[in-house]
């Protein structure tokens, strides 16, 4: 025992013991308080109430992975699925934490919830052991965390940005780190996660150029060479994820014909057409801004919150590299660096390391700004700028903190944003338990359970249920009830379609099974041409098309 007291009280461990406990477990108090405060707990969220209908394809397709190694049926768009396999068009490694966690703990509704809640637990451990922050810092990561209120809001769904953002805070972390000691195998393990997240979301790339510029500092040509193989495979496995694991969705996920431009039209008209697609992005970008700050629309409040980290980080990059010149110079004039303590060495490494992080992360946002406006349509690809922004409160807390302007400044963006203009039920509101949802889940859950049987030779279409998206009902467009499809099989593939696309091939299309909207143009159609109507309520009708 006193062995043990002697260990915990040298260096003051015990106190690394307790912040990081406290950082383990906040995420978590983060989610029971917002929660508490609408009187839900943790077991009320319920995601067959949600909104968000990518939810259902993540949750479904790691039910399926997990159940058989991969869906049994293909998930895809108007029917389109991939080339091998049964993936929709994100990567299937963006799930990987999940497929984890289910192999582990097993899967059911609530499990994506608690991983978030473990994931960025650990990460915000991590971050407290490799960085090592004063109590001072602490506080500041807590009120940020705090009122940056979209950190419970995606722990509590079932969609994977969570992941993202504690691979992101993780590799940050590891970073810092890396840079005070320079360990090669550091740099390894730098190397490794970020070639995985850019497998999970191609724009992670950029968290690669840390560990490139690290790796050539130290090993020079053979960091180069080091640098330039493990880019090369990365960007080969994303391609071949991308061809054989990904379904084509409706558009294009990502806008390359600015780029196409130059070698098809030459390099005059390359030139105009992405001067062109940069003005009327950037004027949309700024449209949606303010609209963000007038009525608090979310893709304008992710664009204004995203430039005011980038506008901090610019700022601070300069004084800092303004400080760290001057210091510099000064150390080379009074004094040598064997006079110099060990303490002011280390305070040196860390001011080096602040600065690279900055520098890098700077030079990241400006990079994924650039990504958004030339490769991504803004409502869709505003989400992604999450992460950067999430991870960017964990590199401000790590700053020179000699002035909290920064740090204000982000908390008040973050409450005027996501609390005050945040009341948007969509965007904002997490989904809860409602008994009459329960209740006619679990009744389609028999229902499909006893109409659908799976084939051999899997994938295939006969194990896939169409998702007859933006029906018509009288004229009008209307939103089946989707969410029922949780209650489909395990193994079950889903195939999102239009009902333009649904009746002009509805003798020939594909998959086995349809579901449409109750007294939808489709549901019509179906019932007049004779199609077996399995069961319908007043708001879904469930059709065997052969």
């Amino acid at each position: 025992m006193n062995k043990i007291l002697d260990y915990l009280k040298e260096n003051k461990r015990y106190l690394w013991i307790i912040k990081g406990l406290i950082a383990l477990i906040f995420p978590l108090i983060l989610c029971v308080i917002y929660l508490a405060v609408r009187g839900k707990t943790i077991g009320d969220v319920y995601l067959p109430e949600s909104e968000w209908n990518d939810e259902l394809y993540y949750f479904k397709q790691v039910e399926g992975i997990l159940d058989y190694g991969y869906p049994q049926g293909y998930f895809g768009f108007n029917e389109s699925h991939a080339e091998a396999l049964s993936f929709a068009a994100w990567s299937p490694v963006l799930v990987f934490p999940w497929l984890i966690w289910g192999t582990v703990f097993g899967w059911n509704l609530l499990s994506p919830i608690i991983c978030n809640i473990v994931l960025l637990g650990l990460a915000c451990l991590a971050f407290v052991l490799l960085t090592k922050p004063n109590i001072k810092q602490m506080i500041t990561l807590g009120v940020l965390m705090s009122v940056f209120v979209l950190f419970e809001r995606y722990m509590l769904s079932g969609m994977p940005e969570i992941i993202c953002f504690s691979l992101a805070i993780l590799f940050i972390s590891l970073a810092y780190n890396a840079l005070l000691d320079d360990k090669i195998w550091k740099i390894i393990i730098l190397f490794v996660m970020a070639a995985v997240m850019t497998l999970m979301r191609p724009y992670l790339l950029l968290f690669l150029l840390l560990p490139i510029f690290m790796m050539i500092r130290k090993k020079k040509i053979l960091g180069i060479v080091i640098s330039a193989g493990v880019l090369a495979v990365t960007l080969a496995a994303y391609a071949c994820i991308k061809k054989f694991l990904g379904a084509d969705y409706f558009a294009p996920l990502f806008f390359t014909d600015w780029l196409t431009d130059f070698f098809k039209f030459g390099f005059v008209t390359g030139l105009d057409n992405l001067v062109h697609r940069v003005f009327y992005m950037s004027r949309d970008f700024a449209a949606y801004s303010i609209k963000g700050i007038r009525a608090g629309d979310r893709v304008g409040a992710f664009f204004v919150t995203y430039i005011v980290m980038m506008i901090i980080f610019i700022v601070q990059t300069v004084i800092d590299f303004v400080s760290l010149t001057g210091k510099k110079d000064k150390e080379q004039k009074n004094i040598s660096s064997d006079e110099r303590s060990d303490k002011d060495k280390l305070e040196s490494k860390k001011n080096y390391a602040r600065f690279v992080m900055e520098c890098h992360y700077m030079i990241s946002l400006f990079g994924m700004l650039t990504a958004l406006i030339l490769m991504y349509k803004l409502e869709e690809g505003s989400k992604h700028l999450l992460t950067f922004i999430a991870a960017g409160i964990f590199i401000i807390v790590l700053l020179n903190n000699k002035t909290y302007i920064k740090y204000i400044a982000m908390a008040i963006c973050f409450v005027f944003f996501f609390i005050i203009k945040g009341t948007s039920p969509y965007d904002y509101a997490v989904p809860y338990v409602n008994e009459q949802t329960v209740e006619k889940q679990e009744t389609w859950e028999k229902v499909f359970a006893d109409e659908i049987t799976f084939t051999d030779d899997a994938p295939n279409f006969d194990n896939v249920v169409i998702w007859n998206w933006r029906a018509y009902k009288n004229g009008n467009p209307e939103t089946m009830k989707w969410q029922r499809l949780y209650a489909l099989p395990s193994g079950c593939g889903i195939s999102c379609c239009y009902s333009e696309y649904v009746i002009e091939n509805l003798d020939s299309l594909n998959s086995k099974y349809i579901t449409t909207l109750a007294g939808s143009d489709v549901d019509i159609l179906l019932s007049e041409r004779g199609y077996e109507k399995i069961y319908a309520d007043e708001e879904t009708a469930f059709y065997r098309l052969r």
